[in-house]
Formats: C-alpha cells, sequence, structure tokens
C-alpha cells in the first residue's frame, strides 16, 4: 500500500508540480492551497505526510502546524516536512521546535525533497531486523550472516569481536 502526502502549497505551480512527481514515485497524493482546507483533510482523513508550506493565505503554515500536532488520537502524530520560501537559520528552528519533523528551504532540488520525504516515512514504520541485521550485546556484535568471530580476533582491540560500534 502507498502511502498518503497531503502537500500544503499556495502557489499553483509548485503544488501541481508536487503533486505529478510525487504521484510518479508512487505515492497517494491530496492537495491543498491553503491552511483551512489543510487542516480538515488532516482532520478527516490524516495522511502519512505532510509536506506544508509556511506563507499561505489565511491560517498560516505555524499555525497549521500548531493545530495538526493537537489533532485527537494518531492524527497528531502525522509527520510534518515544512517546505518553504523562508529558509533562515531561526526560521527553521522555530518550524522544527512548533512541531515539524523535517524543513527544507526553496528553492529545492527534488531528489532531496523526495530523500527527506522517504527517510521521514521511513522512521513512522516499525522496525524490523532484516536477515543480515548486526546483533549488539554488551560490548560484542556478531551478525546473523556470518560465523561467529574467532578467539584471535576476539582478542584484538578494535577489532569487530571487541567493537561497541552497532551498524
Amino acid at each position: 500500500m502507498s502511502s498518503t502526502i497531503l502537500v500544503v502549497e499556495d502557489e499553483e505551480r509548485i503544488r501541481q508540480f508536487l503533486q505529478r512527481g510525487l504521484g510518479f514515485e508512487g505515492y497517494r497524493v491530496e492537495a491543498a492551497a491553503d491552511g483551512t482546507t489543510a487542516l480538515e483533510i488532516a482532520r478527516d482523513n490524516p495522511p502519512d505526510l505532510v509536506v506544508l508550506d509556511l506563507m499561505l493565505p489565511g491560517i498560516d503554515g505555524l499555525e497549521v502546524c500548531r493545530r495538526i500536532r493537537a489533532l485527537p488520537d494518531g492524527a497528531s502524530r502525522v509527520p510534518v516536512l515544512m517546505l518553504t520560501a523562508k529558509g533562515d537559520p531561526m526560521d527553521r528552528i522555530i518550524g522544527l521546535e512548533l512541531g515539524a519533523d523535517d524543513y527544507l528551504p526553496k528553492p529545492f532540488e527534488p531528489r532531496e525533497l523526495l530523500a527527506r520525504i522517504r527517510a521521514v516515512l521511513r522512521r513512522q514504520q516499525p522496525w524490523r531486523p532484516s536477515p543480515n541485521t548486526v546483533c549488539c550485546a554488551s560490548a560484542r556484535w556478531r551478525s546473523t550472516a556470518t560465523p561467529a568471530p574467532s578467539a584471535s580476533a576476539a582478542s584484538r582491540p578494535n577489532s569487530p569481536a571487541t567493537s561497541s560500534t552497532c551498524w
């Protein structure tokens, strides 16, 4: 099942570009040109992610983010990625502190936006170890895909057998 992304952007050209591009990537895309419509969609049919502009007519994007975070049930946990022309560091800090999960200033590279969307959505999925997951136990690790380290490897400092790094 593909994820649903709500694009909230008042500039029609950018909104259509995002709808086409994300649709081409296999996402279901809903769109809103203003904050009021975005909040109605987020409340009535919560998406898997919101791509949110800050400078919107009526209710601005910061207020939309605040109100999304105040929605009941699981709707308040929908990830929000702010995509906006306000790229000043203080604007980014405010957006993130108000509840955004990520922040990307315009102009943006479409591939970076897609990578950020994928990363945010990936964090929403429950973690399931793969067959090649490296398992960590105290200061020893062992991949389920490789045999246990030999005794000589375990005696060498910084060898994989004694490393405390998990990856």
